[in-house]
């Protein structure tokens, strides 16, 4: 069953306690120590006695510099944080039902925000980036290493010349001894989840069964009092600290730090999340 159908329109409830606007802060800080400068700079007079075209190409990619695109935005509440940064923003996320959400989130905010419906794996986009960011876990749902492989790679593809890309993962320890074989069960006042969680050691696969219960539209419930359930399963993989980094490389880009996701500090044995920074390579200045 595709994942983030249903579940999209209560995403956002069961999220509440993620520190989004923590995450927006530390990749801004990031992104001014690592990456490409994108504060607006005025071309240097020079520039106007080469030929028009020229001239051109050196506005189109002070543009580009300045734009972030967020990989696997999902309700867009991280794009939304990093356009009140300043930034400007593309959001990438292969459910439509997530984007929809995220785009009347932006009809209420009124944010310039870029939203493409694709899958990360066929990224397209219309020009460079200064910066790309992917974080809570899109990225353990790519199953395969190639497919991880593949996502690099078109990474380091879009990337404006000494961009960075900034991502994180759930690591194999958080899988193998924090979740588990365990179930979680919340419960609110218009809607309650039970999260069943299995993981195949073997396989490095996580599986997790999500049965979510809604209460039905208000003239419904008045009438019924019922709620509607729906079920959703997701898969993921762990990845190591070690895997990520060759991967990485051999897509092309530079690995430049690790840091561990939760204590910011450099990442341990028992890290459940962690931030990498790359930087893109390849294309020259």
């Amino acid at each position: 069953m595709e994942a983030y159908t249903d579940f999209a329109n209560v995403y956002d409830i069961f999220m509440d306690d993620t520190p989004y606007q923590e995450w927006a802060e530390v990749l801004v800080q990031l992104i001014k120590k690592y990456g490409v400068d994108t504060r607006e700079k005025t071309l240097e007079k020079e520039a106007y006695t080469e030929s028009q075209q020229t001239l051109m190409k050196e506005v189109r990619l002070e543009a580009e510099r300045r734009i972030i695109v967020d990989l696997g935005c999902g309700t867009g509440i991280l794009t939304e944080l990093l356009a009140d940064a300043g930034y400007d923003m593309i959001g990438v996320d292969s459910s439509q039902d997530m984007l929809n959400v995220a785009m009347a989130r932006r009809e209420e905010s009124g944010k310039n925000i870029l939203y493409l419906n694709q899958d990360i794996r066929e990224l397209d986009l219309y020009g460079t980036a200064g910066a790309m960011v992917s974080v809570c876990d899109c990225l353990n749902y790519l199953l395969e290493e190639d497919e991880l492989l593949q996502v690099f790679r078109l990474v380091n593809n879009y990337l404006y010349p000494g961009g960075i890309f900034l991502f994180d993962f759930n690591t194999v320890y958080k899988y193998e001894q924090v979740i588990g074989d365990t179930t979680i069960a919340e419960n609110r006042e218009d809607c309650s989840f039970i999260w069943e969680n299995f993981y195949d050691k073997e396989s490095g696969i996580n599986e997790y069964d999500l049965t979510i219960f809604v209460r039905c539209s208000e003239e419904e419930y008045a009438e019924s009092g019922l709620f509607r359930q729906f079920v959703e399963t997701h898969f993921q993989r762990g990845y190591t600290l070690e895997q990520i980094k060759r991967l990485v490389e051999q897509a092309g880009m530079k690995f430049i730090t690790a840091l561990d996701g939760d204590t910011h500090q450099e990442p341990r044995e028992e890290s459940q999340r962690i931030l990498i920074v790359a930087r893109e390579s390849g294309k020259g200045r």
